[in-house]
């Protein structure tokens, strides 16, 4: 069996690659299997060790666009920037995109992914129009919000589980051009930040800050704070030519160091401090897609993400906690972002996203001290009542994810019985 890994490069798991170019043919009988896309979430959930992957993103067909109303259909291997290039010039783009546009409709709908705006739009699934739903029984499942509503819910964030989708329809949105005016502004500390969160999530619909994961005594919590709308202009867009990260480094080049040298550089560059400022859409929605395999960065040991969100009430006195305790384990990470959610309830079953503050952080894998800390943050999350990201998750405990995602019995009625994960065995137990 081949080797594979996710974004994050670890864990690496042996499995089968079956593709699939062909929505319409009957899906292999190759249990335990599991749809993959295009290998953007950063731990195991995309994974399904000593079982078999089927690769979809062959389905990336186009069916349908609705100028004038901006209702998309297509196939669930359709990327993001993808559907970005089709639609753009006539005026529409994604209602809600993550922070890389290199992700899979379908991907976006089992992870019900969030982005920069999800005070005022929510979630990918609040868009989502319908889809249809393929089972392993050769079953076909036509599902929207008033059409097998239960479906709808246990697919929508349900870690691709359910089957595998075959198309979806998506409602767009209208946009004046390929242009984000606003603003960034440096923030103290994080009271700062909540008020400057609180002052900007009725005006602007693009909000997210940087933090100083390095920081600390006065200076914890410091950070940019970036915030933006839509915008028309006439300037030209820049020429974005990708590039590769040349190759792996034997061992990650981030270390407490360096972080601190680039934090302080961040945090200090004029561009920090910009009073009308106008960004072309790709480096302000998507800063690392100019950077293909920028995950070898961290060496070949690979790098955990973790991403928590933090209930209103608890946020304040728990992200000092975290960023305290990072701080002192020298494990800092450079690559720290933290936003609020808006109060919109998720449609999906297991929906990551809910009211409070979400804080992600990259760290290169050190092993069990990494481990460690990852399980420290984690007892904070729980603590607090939060919840951690499937998608950007690799370590944590099943006890974890069950506190997090109390639905998670519910979703066990809707499973395809010739679908697993190597995360939904991981945190449920179940073979």
């Amino acid at each position: 069996m081949p080797t594979g890994v996710s974004w994050g490069r670890w864990p690496r798991a042996q499995q089968r690659i079956i593709p699939i170019t062909h929505r319409f043919e009957p899906l292999p009988q190759a249990a335990p299997m599991l749809v993959f896309g295009n290998g953007r979430s950063y731990g195991d959930v995309c994974l399904n060790d000593g079982g078999t992957l089927l690769a979809a993103r062959g389905l990336d067909r186009f069916i349908s666009f609705d100028a004038d109303s901006g209702v998309l259909e297509c196939e669930a291997g359709v990327l993001i920037s993808e559907i970005i290039a089709l639609t753009l010039p006539r005026g529409w783009f994604p209602a809600v995109t993550p922070g890389t546009a290199l992700v899979t409709v379908g991907g976006a709908i089992a992870n019900d992914v969030h982005g920069k705006n999800h005070h005022c739009a929510g979630s990918f699934g609040h868009h989502l129009l319908g889809f249809d739903l393929r089972r392993s029984s050769g079953e076909v499942i036509e599902c929207a919000p008033g059409r097998n509503p239960d479906w709808f819910a246990a697919t929508v964030g349900g870690l691709g589980l359910t089957g595998m989708i075959g198309t979806a329809r998506l409602q767009l949105r209208r946009v004046p051009g390929e242009w984000i005016a606003g603003d960034s502004q440096r923030f103290g500390n994080l009271q700062e930040f909540f008020a400057l969160a609180a002052q900007s999530d009725a005006d602007y619909e693009y909000t997210a800050a940087w933090l100083d994961c390095a920081a600390s005594g006065e200076r914890l919590g410091r950070g940019v704070f970036m915030r933006g709308n839509h915008a028309p202009h006439t300037a030209v867009p820049p020429r974005v030519r990708a590039r590769r990260f040349p190759l792996t480094p034997p061992i990650s080049p981030l270390n407490s160091v360096s972080v601190r040298l680039f934090n302080d550089l961040i945090y200090h560059r004029p561009s920090a401090q910009q009073r009308h400022a106008l960004w072309h859409y790709r480096p302000f929605l998507y800063p690392l897609d100019s950077v293909l395999d920028w995950n070898r960065l961290y060496g070949p040991r690979g790098f955990f993400q973790y991403q928590c969100v933090l209930p209103p009430a608890a946020a304040g006195a728990a992200l000092p906690e975290m960023l305290q305790l990072i701080a002192r384990s020298g494990q800092g990470s450079f690559l720290v972002v933290l936003k609020q959610f808006g109060d919109l309830p998720s449609r999906g079953l297991l929906s990551f996203p809910r009211p409070g503050a979400t804080l992600a952080l990259d760290f290169p894998n050190r092993g069990e001290p990494t481990l460690r800390l990852l399980e420290s943050l984690d007892a904070i999350t729980r603590a607090a009542g939060g919840a951690v990201y499937p998608a950007k998750d690799a370590r944590m405990s099943a006890q974890s994810f069950q506190q997090y995602f109390p639905a998670w019995r519910q979703l066990q009625d809707y499973i395809d019985p010739q679908f697993s994960s190597s995360f939904w065995r991981r945190v449920t137990g179940s073979s």
